[in-house]
């Protein structure tokens, strides 16, 4: 069963009297619990397709269907609730806060998503979260103490720990050698399967592509 759905989504940037049609009408469906990867060459529309389901951006035409809701019409205010609420965000870079332990990245994230769990509960989901991604011995480091890897757990972490319905991940190895690409990817999996988030993944990355439910090819503006 499909917990989103997108029918004839595109994109137009416009630049004076210049026109560039960087998604031409792509349908796609996300099901509950699986990783569905978009792959293609650089260009090819699938970061820009990312962002705008994950609504960092605006389409120019096509619905974005989530729980019986057209995100692509619903207004600013209610775009940045379902983010903070609803969604999840890895990158490719952690961006973890500097000045915040790894505990505390994660309080900051149940505050922005204002969910009304009594602090008894928050301590306890946020020690079971660093637990699964084996960084409760760093809870009290600051992220310039750790290495790359530690901190994509902890974006992944951080990203997890408000119980999101989709997981968006923007190329979350690229900055990973293979052995922590491995590790992030297996770790990545492993909670998406447990807590059954759905993700959607932009990567180059081919030995992440195993892990994968789902393989979408995009090639200008279009799925292949």
């Amino acid at each position: 069963m499909a917990i989103l759905t997108i029918n004839g989504l595109e994109k137009t940037f416009k630049q004076g009297r210049i026109e560039e049609k960087v998604l031409k009408g792509i349908d796609l469906e996300l099901h509950k619990g699986e990783i569905t990867a978009l792959v293609g060459a650089s260009g090819s529309g699938k970061s820009t397709l990312l962002t705008i389901v994950a609504g960092l951006q605006e389409s120019s035409k096509g619905e974005i269907l989530f729980e019986g809701e057209n995100l692509a019409v619903l207004d600013n205010d209610k775009v940045r609730d379902m983010r903070a609420r609803r969604f999840g965000f890895v990158f490719q870079q952690a961006h973890l806060v500097p000045f915040l332990t790894v505990q505390e990245q994660l309080e900051l994230m149940l505050d922005t998503a204002e969910l009304d769990w009594p602090k008894e509960a928050r301590r306890r989901a946020i020690k079971e979260m660093l637990e699964k991604v084996d960084m409760w011995h760093h809870r009290d480091s600051y992220p310039d103490s750790l290495s790359g890897g530690e901190k994509q757990r902890v974006a992944i972490a951080r990203a997890l720990i408000h119980q999101p319905e989709i997981l968006f991940a923007d190329e979350p190895t690229a900055s990973l050698d293979s052995k922590r690409s491995r590790e992030v990817m297996e770790l990545l999996t492993s909670l998406s399967k447990e807590f059954s988030i759905t993700v959607l993944m932009v990567t180059h990355d081919e030995s992440a592509l195993k892990y994968a439910d789902h393989t979408v090819g995009m090639k200008d503006g279009l799925i292949e």
